[in-house]
């Protein structure tokens, strides 16, 4: 008999927090034809420390209000080519962090990027989505709404 598991629903924007970015309440984008999910941030440059490699970045960028000019320092997960919405394919660092939306605090692989040109900073790509969340791209910001759907199945 197949397990049952419960998914919340999410629309095709939703508000989510980075605590350990120090950024709260900030718009992404649910897109399940992205692959990665991504931050928009710039000065991004990785550097070598005792043999361990990092990747320096400022979020986000001075038209943000949530932009603080601050220079944030993570562990380099890797680097992954990526083709963009535009079809052009780049290498991109990649960071692991923790996403909080519903209350609830998840591990999320993020590539950073230049999304200025975007509408909103972050995208949640469909390998953060899958298995947590029901995407109904006619909602929005369903994670302040406190929405669950279940799905019945394993």
């Amino acid at each position: 008999m197949a397990k049952e598991r419960v998914k919340l629903l999410i629309g095709r924007k939703e508000k989510v927090d980075f605590p350990k970015l120090r950024l709260y309440g900030i718009d992404a984008k649910v897109d399940t034809g992205a692959y990665t999910s991504a931050i928009h941030c710039d000065r991004i440059r990785a550097v070598r420390k005792g043999g361990e490699r990092f990747v320096r970045f400022r979020l986000l960028d001075p038209s943000h209000p949530a932009y603080d000019g601050k220079e944030i320092r993570k562990p380099l997960l890797g680097r992954r080519k990526v083709k963009s919405s535009f079809g052009q394919t780049e290498f991109r660092y990649i960071i692991r962090t923790f996403v909080e939306i519903f209350g609830k605090s998840y591990e999320i692989e993020l590539s950073l990027c230049d999304r200025s040109k975007m509408e909103h900073p972050i995208l949640l790509g469909r390998k953060f989505i899958q298995d947590k969340f029901v995407v109904d791209v006619s909602k929005f910001d369903m994670s302040q709404k406190k929405k669950v759907v279940e799905i019945k199945g394993g």
